[in-house]
Formats: C-alpha cells, structure tokens, sequence
C-alpha cells in the first residue's frame, strides 16, 4: 500500500477513470489528470476533519456502514447506464461535509490548472468522493482500524509526505492565490499543464492503464 493513487492502479483505476470520463464528458487523459489531483486534496480534507472527536467518530461510523468498501467490488454497476442520483446525492453530501467553505476553491484550482471546466470538474469530484470513502472503508477492514488513533494512522499513511499535506492544508483554508494547485501538479504529475498532457497520463499513471 503505497497511497490513496493506489486507487488509480490496474483493472480497478481503468473501470474509475473510463466511467469518470463518460460521466464528465472529458477525454480519460483529462480526467486522469484530475483525478490525480483531486484525490489527495479529498483524502486530506478528510485527515482534516478527523482530527476532531467529533470528526473521527463520524467518518468511522460512515466507513462502517454505508461506506464500508464494497462499491469497489461493484463498480461496473455503479457506472452502467450513468450514476444513479442516490449516487450523486450521497457524493454531493460527502463534498459539502468534507470540503465545506472550500469546495469552490477547490473546484477552480483544479480547473485553473487542468484546463477542464468548473461543471467537469464538480461532476468527477461527486462521482468520485463516495469511490473514495469506499476504498478508505476497505482499508479500514484489511488494517483492522478500531478507534480514531487508528484511524489517524490510517490516513496519514495513505497520503502524501509533509510538504504535500502543507500545501493540500493551505489549498483548504481557501487562502492561497492559484500556485499551491500548480506546486501540487508538478509533484504528483511530473511537470507543468502541458508537459503533463503531452505525456498522456501523467508519470504516476504510467502503465496502470496498461495492466
């Protein structure tokens, strides 16, 4: 287990990004590079709120029920013939519990540097938030995560090293003026905008797709 891209690996990441793509509108090569940013800027909106009481009991509750990893055994069924609006309704109140006051900055860095839309960007970020709780509930069950200690540990080894959590913290309190998402691009795409398009998926994804 090397991160919350692990997500992103073979037949799984395929099924996440083909139906991420279908469900914005987007080429898979521009959702891919979404998806990559946007998934440790989810992971570390919810380390952020578990850092409360209130917020750990919260998210263990969700992990064990609703949220418990089993969308990730039924993925093509969460896709075929578009996500269903239970779906999005459940993304939609995931976003607006985990992101709260920040989702809009969130969604416009991720389009300043991506490109893509802002109404792109929202619909991959909905469809993509309750995969993530999935694939956190799934780690849960595997690691045995009992309590909020655990559960801190849990998120801390999923994301990314000191320097990335800073900058994904900054990127949350709203406050920053665009270049936090670009500094967050170079680490976890390997270049700017446009050296990450003319790689096709970007470093990290490499060969996942191929697998």
């Amino acid at each position: 287990m090397n991160g919350i891209l692990d997500l992103l690996q073979g037949s799984t990441g395929d099924i996440i990004l083909s139906g991420l793509s279908q469900e914005s509108g987007q080429s898979k090569d521009n959702t891919a590079q979404v998806v990559q940013m946007a998934l440790p800027i989810l992971l570390g909106a919810m380390k952020r709120n578990s850092s409360t009481e209130a917020g750990s009991s919260g998210l263990l509750s969700a992990l064990d029920s609703k949220h418990d990893g089993s969308i990730l055994d039924h993925l093509d069924g969460f896709f075929s013939g578009g996500v269903d609006a239970d779906q999005m309704e459940d993304g939609n109140g995931i976003l607006g519990h985990v992101l709260g006051g920040s989702q809009n900055g969130v969604t416009q860095a991720l389009s300043a540097k991506s490109g893509m839309d802002t109404g792109s960007i929202v619909k991959i970020l909905t469809v993509l938030a309750p995969i993530v709780l999935g694939y956190l509930g799934k780690q849960k069950r595997q690691q045995q995560v009992a309590d909020s200690g655990d559960l801190g540990a849990l998120l801390g080894s999923l994301g990314g090293d000191g320097n990335q959590q800073s900058m994904i913290e900054s990127l949350l309190d709203g406050d920053n003026d665009g270049s936090i998402i670009d500094d967050m691009a170079g680490m976890f795409l390997g270049g700017d905008k446009g050296s990450s398009k003319g790689s096709g998926l970007g470093g990290l994804l490499g060969g996942f797709l191929k697998g």
